[in-house]
């Protein structure tokens, strides 16, 4: 049912104008403290949304104060309210992809523009878009409305919070454009480090929306960025954010490259993207594992049917001659593979042999190469000509003498010039 015009609650009309001021870059009215009246905090939430109170060595919550330093804590009160004066569940369904859609405009704009403030984070920190998702996610979770909403139906409200906050519902390009797809991933490790940023969500934050002339051709780019979940990659999250800008049409993309964040020191452009999952070594961001190992790789449920290996199509070469000082970048062709005939895992470095089962791409065995190639297969299956493969951008470190602190210095400027170095090794491409 389309809700009407004028059964929209006044309440939302203020959120929306308090949104407004946000992306326009003009002073927020700081509201009332939230009310958490219509929330269950008795419901646990996942894994991921359990780190939302965690601190170092038993200190206050970091996540909290990541949101506040980044100013997302003011857009997740604003949802909470809001949500928690739903008259209907089509209202809370338009609220919901509306206010994803905001909260991701809200880090794109913030990742672009001047920040201010004492202890203001800087503009290109992607951690705080990730906990305000969160915090978000187990607001809805925990919310009890005044109506019934079913277990399914809760579920594909936060997947429709999911997809609007990642970008993903609002990639569109303008017309008589070249069109760039770019994306990245939430940080991840987080049970290793609690402030962990990822650079590769980062740099898809600075260049969502952005124009760039190269060689008297104009291009546009759009933006998404993944989560470190299983769950959502056998939901075939991927395709749903890749699949329309393939295959002809105003969507169609010129260019996809995924990205992820891989080894330190340097940026791999990985060639050789394989079918399977091995990571055993770690879980995701709920601490599911995939279910393979090297020896014993597994294929995703979901996962299309398609080849044992697929090569990536960017022009590789070109984008390694981009300058990314103080990091270097390398055309990785090494992976892992089951040879034919075999059943312990070789390590090949020119690429796979004939009839091999993969155990790593060139992107390793983990999610940063299952995007890769779910991103060609979708590419091969209908624009075999479209350049299409994945960049493994630098790790991002603190000072190796921080352990407690959420940001510094070493921490700020290794994250610009991952950033800087990504955004060179995309304009070699075009």
């Amino acid at each position: 049912m389309r809700l009407r015009p004028s059964s929209f609650p006044r309440s939302l009309l203020v959120g929306a104008l308090a949104l407004t001021s946000v992306l326009s870059g003009a002073p927020v009215v700081h509201a009332a403290p939230v009310v958490t009246g219509c929330l269950d905090t008795g419901v646990t939430g996942t894994v991921e949304e359990q780190r939302l109170g965690r601190g170092i060595a038993g200190g206050p919550s970091v996540p909290a104060e990541i949101l506040r330093r980044t100013g997302f804590d003011k857009q997740v009160e604003l949802f909470g309210r809001l949500l928690c004066r739903m008259p209907s569940r089509e209202a809370a369904k338009l609220l919901i992809r509306a206010q994803g859609e905001a909260l991701w405009r809200t880090a794109v704009h913030r990742a672009q523009h001047p920040v201010s403030g004492a202890d203001a984070l800087p503009a290109t920190d992607d951690r705080g878009l990730y906990w305000a998702r969160i915090s978000m996610a187990l607001t809805v979770r925990q919310w009890q409305p005044r109506f019934t909403v079913g277990t399914a139906e809760r579920a594909e409200l936060i997947r429709s919070l999911e997809y609007a906050s990642r970008g993903i519902t609002s990639t569109r390009f303008s017309p008589d454009v070249r069109k760039i797809l770019v994306t990245g991933f939430d940080p991840f490790t987080l049970d290793a480090d609690i402030r962990i940023g990822n650079p590769s969500g980062a740099n898809a934050l600075t260049l969502d929306g952005q124009r760039w002339t190269v060689n008297g051709k104009t291009y546009e780019i759009q933006a998404v960025v993944f989560p470190v979940r299983y769950t959502d990659f056998d939901q075939n999250m991927v395709e749903d954010a890749l699949a329309p800008h393939y295959g002809g049409g105003p969507q169609h993309a010129d260019l996809v490259m995924t990205a992820s964040q891989g080894r330190v020191g340097i940026f791999d452009l990985e060639v050789f993207n394989g079918r399977r999952r091995s990571t055993s070594s770690i879980g995701d961001n709920n601490n599911l594992w995939g279910g393979g190992t090297t020896a014993a790789p597994v294929v995703s449920p979901s996962m299309p049917a398609g080849p044992e290996w697929i090569t990536a199509s960017l022009p590789m070469a070109r984008m390694a001659q981009a300058d990314v000082t103080p990091f270097r970048t390398r055309v990785n062709t090494s992976v892992l593979e089951i040879p034919a005939g075999q059943t312990a895992p070789v390590r090949q470095p020119l690429g796979p042999t004939e009839g091999s089962i993969a155990s790593e791409g060139a992107g390793g065995g983990y999610l940063s190469n299952e995007v890769a190639y779910r991103n060609t297969l979708q590419r091969d299956l209908k624009d075999p000509s479209m350049p299409a493969g994945h960049l493994h951008v630098p790790v991002l470190s603190f000072d190796a003498a921080n352990k407690t602190t959420i940001t510094d210095p070493t921490y700020e400027a290794n994250r610009e010039a991952i950033i800087r170095g990504a955004h060179a090794v995309l304009r070699q491409a075009l």
